[in-house]
């Protein structure tokens, strides 16, 4: 495999990714580490840091065969590529792997700390490697904080290819690039790592020898709560298994301390005696080591259904204490926000009704801005119509007069449409006495007069039943003075 800056190292090269030399000094190769090189002492993210693409975990739709992302990181692409995604998505690890590819040296800037002087620096050394063959990845992390003028400075430099610019942003580029800089380069956007993709990363960590080497073993409920953690943050993920398995060893080391040789023989050491068997890592452990809770949740079983129940109950039960904390427990547990949504819509209509119709606006805007706007931010759109929902007065009133309508068609109450209710847009329909003597509403000063709207064998029944709760409380009244004037 070949290093950052061209030379033939060792597979385990796996530190040191982003260390650069002084402008003009030609980098000294490191030794493979081992074992018990100081790399074993690297945060567990960097030892884990990816050394071929067959080590990269997600982004499929950038990294199939052809697709212009493999073609860079294995060498056969000349365009510069601005990364943009969420934290922990493999911005960095990309940039490393591109500036592997084909012997390309590397340099890298941060935007927090490089000026236009850095930045010009960089070019010029580019270029005269350049006339000695060799190309430049210039990566420039969190770019989108580069002023114009220091995005303007790599502009030719770009266009000429004297370096390859891999740019990482975790801010759209189309408002945060000047547009030359912006139509110069490739603009690819990374996803959030699915909790397969943090999965196979932990259960790597775990084995590799890179990692913990197989000291520890993960339980079911421990790992599903490390996935929830990490959010789709490839790095938050490592650093919290680093932190709970640091934990986990050296109470399992305490413990076999306060044993004795007889018992250590016993329970310490695997069959041939060469070995310790490996640490199991509980839940408890991950919670104290990262200083968050689990949630008891399972979005297929049974707590996925109580909790929604809990919800929805204790907005009808008008606590919206007791709501936002199930709405919490669901967010947190990494509930779909799209089911919260629908529930809320549901429950609008179902609980609130004409009580407060508006109740029904705030729950399907909240609906909308999960599909516009996503989460995080779209939990504040759930947490409001979750507000509005509980405090608002609540009637059944809805849900009960469908339910008695449908009743009543279920149980054959459907007669037929009386003849002056009929279509009449058709020729030959006056002829069977299709809507003869409909009495048009508006041609009556209060827009309503008595006529027969419903089946014969359904005249007189009352479905809608108001409550006096809210608005319903007007309605109630208006109802009454309807039916009135409607059946005569």
């Amino acid at each position: 495999m070949s290093d950052l800056f061209g030379s033939d190292v060792g597979e385990d090269e796996s530190a040191g990714l982003f260390e650069t030399t002084r402008l003009g000094e030609a980098p000294a190769l490191k030794p493979v580490p081992g074992p018990t090189s100081m790399n074993a002492h690297a945060p567990l993210a960097v030892r884990m840091r990816p050394r071929t693409l067959g080590e990269v975990v997600g982004q499929k739709h950038l990294l199939g065969p052809g697709a212009p992302l493999r073609r860079l990181v294995e060498g056969s692409g000349a365009a510069s590529v601005l990364l943009y995604g969420p934290p922990g998505t493999g911005k960095t690890t990309l940039a490393s792997l591109i500036s592997g590819a084909t012997g390309r040296r590397f340099e890298a800037l941060s935007a927090l700390s490089a000026g236009v002087k850095e930045v010009r620096g960089v070019i010029e050394l580019a270029r005269r490697r350049l006339l000695a063959g060799e190309q430049t990845v210039l990566f420039i992390d969190e770019v989108h904080r580069f002023s114009k003028t220091q995005q303007d400075a790599l502009l030719a430099a770009v266009e000429n290819r004297i370096v390859l610019l891999v740019g990482a942003t975790t801010e759209n580029p189309s408002f945060s690039v000047v547009s030359p800089l912006l139509s110069r380069s490739l603009v690819l956007q990374l996803q959030a790592l699915t909790a397969d993709d943090i999965e196979e990363l932990l259960e790597r960590a775990r084995t590799d020898d890179r990692g913990l080497g197989g000291e520890i073993e993960i339980a079911g409920d421990a790992m599903d709560h490390l996935v929830r953690l990490a959010a789709g943050d490839a790095r938050r993920a490592l650093t919290a298994l680093e932190a709970a398995a640091g934990a986990a060893l050296d109470q399992a080391d305490l413990d076999q301390a306060d044993l004795d040789q007889a018992d250590l023989d016993e329970t310490g050491l695997d069959e041939t005696g060469e070995g310790k068997r490996p640490v199991l890592l509980e839940l408890a452990t991950v919670e104290a080591s990262v200083d968050k809770a689990a949630v008891r949740y399972d979005r297929d079983g049974d707590q996925h259904y109580d909790v929604i129940s809990a919800f929805i109950k204790s907005i009808r039960g008008s606590d919206v204490d007791a709501a936002l904390h199930y709405l919490a427990r669901m967010l947190t547990a990494g509930e779909d926000p799209r089911f919260i949504a629908r529930r809320l819509v549901v429950h609008a209509s179902e609980d609130i009704g004409m009580a407060d119709p508006t109740a029904l606006q705030t729950a399907t805007a909240a609906a909308q801005a999960v599909q516009l706007i996503g989460m995080p931010e779209a939990r504040l759109a759930l947490a409001q119509a979750t507000i509005h929902l509980a405090t608002a007065p609540k009637s059944g009133a809805v849900i009960a007069a469908l339910g008695a309508a449908m009743s009543d068609v279920a149980a054959g109450k459907a007669g037929l449409v009386p003849p002056h209710l009929r279509d009449g847009h058709y020729a030959g329909a006056a002829k069977l006495g299709s809507a003869v003597g409909y009495h048009y509403p508006h041609d009556n000063p209060d827009g309503v007069l008595p006529q027969q709207y419903p089946p014969d064998e359904l005249v007189g029944v009352d479905y809608y039943q108001p409550t006096t709760h809210g608005s319903e409380r007007d309605i109630a009244g208006r109802v009454d003075k309807l039916r009135r004037i409607v059946r005569g």
